[in-house]
């Protein structure tokens, strides 16, 4: 990795809160009485229930959503036998993917102990605090022992997810492979090259899903598994035949499928053209695979390949697997995940890259559409319906094999509670920086004398988000850049006050002096301006040196709009400019307008906000279900701020009549769906939450975006300025560095919209 990679990976753990998980109340704890009911006297009465009965715990303890990811360190991520204080930030991460992909909590539990059956017992000692454990990057062949034991002697599900994540994941790529090359299972002619904990048990699923041993060659870094060998260990020995010595180049020889969980470049490209036609390769050494994708595609067009890495098709990744196969498991009290909820997992996974593909996942990687077929035969991991198909595929296994001790009854009702669970986590956000990648844009950095601004600068650089252009004083930026040891080397850095910049300033002077001459501006002030970043970066970007620009760091919101206003002005057809903030809540985003520009706006300036604000939300590929806020409720109170917004939906619903808008209403009312089809199923917002707000005025919208923001603590992006002629957007005073790249992230994409229709319009 990178230097930046490894400083930011280092902060990532260290800045803040330290590490990457904490506990949080799930109960008020306000008062007195709230402290009684949770701790002494009020506990008294559910402990003597469990008591009684056992299975009560899990009514009421946290037991039944709750997860051990344990590890004694002996074989950590590629790393090796680092110990268990060096392992933790693994289990740490591990447990940030089960709360993030599938609402399960997670206490991670670094165990100081290798001998496998002091191990054990240590995992059994505290078993009653968990309604599961997944065992974590503990060496081989320790950990099928100590796996099978724990399998065996305990009444909750454990899984080791090094062994069974990717066997599961890979099972699901292999089906799929076999239905594009049309061969059949049984008669797969299969070489594995590694014989570590993952490889035996993918090995091993294969067979279940129909593959003969006989056909199954198996490498360690030894050689081939034979019965002539003598430092075979048990494990080993159910793969090993009575065949002669052989290198892995001859055993590839008519092979039908390549499993690699090995090292990097042990296959060349020479060996897959001895591989039969179509043949599948899976090469999963990380970070570099046993051969890379550029190197199998371009000698085999008829290729079907996978890796373990993210940057092309056919990523095996654990993720896709193990959030949800506990989910299920838990879900229905199962006592073990057998093979069959395994398989189950493997099979809707299967299933799902056969469907067509949600466009959200389209926008989040960049293509026109998804199809199953050689580049995608494995989901991708920010598909959102991969928790409604694998849990509830796992759950039935399990009912299915009489493990489950809580049956799920209304499979409705249960998929539809997975999918209230489903937006922990940012999507928009995610989709924002995958789209921003794909295409990344000049953006200018007005206030680039900060650090903020130059460590944002420094990311979106890194991550190829974006191409900043830093404005200021150059000596400053460049002794801030050294002091704070930022990665910004070849970053463009301009000056608006230096010599160096006479004729631009001139020239940009002209160009501003012709647009406000008759608006009371003179060359002279036009010229003294070009001095101001306010003024020289809008210029720039009007006269096409950059894509977008971002300012408002360190200057009150006016002085930095004004400035756009004069040099770059409105859309075509528009008479207002608007401000939007985008909420991130739980249960995904929501859009606040007019909340930064217009104080009190007309009926017809309502009507404008409104259309730009539509437009932009379904920039972000979100269909807009808009409600116009009042304290009235369709006609209950009157007042001026009731009556405009009256007036702005009728005039919407006469002249725009496929949006989904309605009001005047109240919040509580808009943000309810049970409420708006009981009381007001006449509403165009019947059937469903509204997902956007147009405020009254500028009271209302700022003091409504600052309460979600500072009291309910979510994430709030914005302002994003809606109704330029390019792409500038202000910061609010004082951001910090992750809401300065998360704005970068949006001029970039308004950038690309721009340009698109520009491209369109000609």
């Amino acid at each position: 990795m990178d230097k930046l990679f490894n400083k930011d990976a280092f902060n990532y753990h260290a800045l803040g809160r330290p590490g990457k998980l904490e506990v949080i109340p799930s109960k008020p704890h306000a008062t007195q009485r709230d402290l009684s009911l949770a701790y002494t006297p009020g506990v008294a009465d559910p402990c003597m229930a469990i008591f009684k009965n056992p299975e009560d715990v899990y009514k009421y303890t946290i037991k039944g959503n709750l997860v051990a990811v344990i590890s004694n360190g002996t074989a950590v991520l590629g790393l090796g036998d680092i110990g268990p204080e060096a392992g933790k930030p693994v289990m740490e991460g591990k447990g940030l993917l089960f709360k993030v992909f599938a609402d399960i909590d997670v206490f991670d539990i670094e165990i100081n102990e290798k001998d496998p059956e002091r191990l054990i017992q240590v995992i059994k000692a505290i078993a009653p605090t968990f309604g599961g454990i997944n065992l974590e990057d503990i060496k081989a062949p320790e950990c099928f022992e100590i796996e099978e034991r724990l399998k065996k002697e305990l009444p909750i599900p454990v899984m080791h997810d090094d062994q069974h994540g990717t066997a599961i994941i890979t099972s699901a790529g292999l089906l799929n492979a076999l239905e594009i090359n049309g061969k059949k299972i049984e008669k797969l002619k299969i070489v594995v090259n590694g014989a570590g904990a993952a490889a035996v048990s993918c090995t091993k699923l294969y067979i279940k899903l129909g593959a003969k041993p006989e056909n199954i060659l198996m490498f360690d870094s030894k050689g081939i598994l034979n019965k002539k060998r003598t430092d075979l260990n048990d494990t080993k020995k159910q793969f090993a035949h009575d065949i002669p010595d052989m290198t892995l180049e001859e055993a590839m020889r008519g092979a039908d499928m390549f499993l690699g969980l090995s090292v990097a470049g042990v296959v060349k490209k020479e060996m897959l053209l001895n591989m039969t036609e179509n043949p599948i390769v899976f090469a999963l050494a990380n970070p570099t695979p046993e051969i890379s994708y550029t190197d199998a595609t371009s000698t085999r067009e008829d290729i079907i390949m996978a890796t373990g890495r993210s940057d092309f098709p056919n990523q095996i990744n654990n993720v896709l697997g193990f959030p949800f196969i506990f989910r299920g498991a838990l879900d229905v009290r199962a006592s073990e995940i057998n093979d069959e909820m395994k398989l189950a997992a493997s099979m809707a996974l299967a299933q799902l890259a056969k469907e067509p593909v949600p466009e959200e996942v389209n926008v989040a990687f960049n293509v026109n559409n998804l199809k199953f077929g050689r580049d995608y035969i494995i989901p991708k991991p920010t598909d959102p319906r991969l928790i409604e198909r694998v849990a509830p595929a796992v759950a039935k296994a399990a009912m299915e094999t009489g493990v489950a001790r809580n049956p799920i009854k209304n499979w409705d009702a249960y998929v539809e509670e997975l999918r209230k669970r489903l937006n922990i986590g940012n999507p928009l956000l995610r989709q924002i920086k995958t789209r921003a990648k794909y295409n990344p844009k000049r953006v200018i950095l007005a206030d680039a004398e900060d650090y903020k601004m130059l460590k944002a600068a420094e990311i979106v650089m890194n991550e190829k988000l974006a191409e900043p252009i830093l404005l200021g004083n150059v000596n400053k930026i460049k002794t801030l850049i050294k002091e704070n040891d930022l990665e910004l080397q070849g970053v463009e850095i301009i000056d608006p006050r230096s010599p160096e910049q006479n004729g631009r300033r001139k020239q940009f002077a002209e160009v501003l002096f012709k647009k406000r001459q008759r608006k009371g501006m003179t060359f002279n002030a036009a010229r003294s301006y070009m001095t101001h970043r306010n003024y020289f970066a809008p210029m720039m970007l009007e006269a096409g040196m950059a894509d977008a620009m971002i300012s408002g760091l360190t200057r009150n919101y006016p002085d930095t709009i004004r400035p756009a206003l004069q040099v770059i002005g409105r859309c075509e057809g528009n008479k207002v400019v608007s401000g939007m903030y985008i909420i991130l809540t739980k249960t995904g985003p929501v859009f606040f307008a007019d909340c930064t520009v217009n104080k009190n706006p007309t009926a017809a300036e309502l009507v404008e906000i409104t259309l730009q604000t539509c437009r932009a939300v379904k920039e972000f590929k979100v269909t807009p279900r808009v409600a116009l806020l009042s304290y009235s409720n369709f006609g209950s109170s009157d007042g001026e701020g009731p009556t405009k917004q009256r007036q702005a939906v009728e005039f919407l619903h006469a002249n725009h009549p496929d949006l989904i808008v309605d009001g005047e209403i109240q919040l509580n009312a808009a943000m309810n769906a049970d409420l708006l089809s009981e009381i007001f199923p006449f509403s165009k917002l019947s059937g469903g939450a509204a997902n956007t707000f147009i405020f009254p005025n500028l009271d209302a919208g700022n003091i409504a975006y600052k309460l979600m923001q500072e009291m309910a603590h979510f994430e709030v992006i914005g302002p994003v300025l809606n109704g330029l002629n390019k792409s500038v957007h202000v910061l609010q005073m004082g951001s910090g560095v992750s809401e300065i790249v998360n704005m970068i992230m949006i001029s970039v994409l308004g950038a690309q919209c721009q340009q698109e229709k520009d491209y369109n319009a000609v």
